[in-house]
């Protein structure tokens, strides 16, 4: 008679704890993605409404001529223009209105190098001699 030996049982595997703050990143995360799928489901709905509310023909008068458009592309071609030319602004004034970089040369005047405050205006003078 061979005793039969019971397989060992394998302890179960426990996942390592997950960190409060990476769950909640997780969850947060997951929170944005169906905010982000509810809106679009929103806007889409609310186009769908404004095609079917707006699909009758309209006279265009532009400066040389005239034609006839449906509505709602008249609306949509507006709304696209000014997403545009809004992005566009958006650049522009960023472009005018960064600060402008210092050449990295020597040739940089001792005022331009200064802080700003007394004490660098002070050394700033001494350097270039206006003691």
């Amino acid at each position: 008679m061979q005793v039969e030996s019971q397989p060992e049982r394998a302890l179960p595997h426990s996942e390592p704890v997950e960190p409060r703050r990476e769950r909640l990143r997780r969850h947060g995360h997951r929170t944005g993605l169906y905010t982000l799928a509810f809106s679009l489901v929103a806007l889409l709905v609310v186009l769908i409404a404004l095609v079917v509310a707006n699909t009758r023909q309209v006279k265009l008068s532009w400066v040389a001529g005239s034609g006839h458009a449906s509505l709602v592309w008249i609306i949509l071609a507006s709304a696209v223009l000014g997403w545009l030319l809004g992005i566009v602004t958006s650049v522009v004034f960023r472009l005018r209105t960064r600060r402008r970089r210092r050449p990295t040369g020597g040739s940089e005047s001792p005022v331009a190098n200064s802080r700003g405050d007394a004490a660098g205006m002070a050394a700033a003078g001494r350097e270039a001699g206006c003691v």
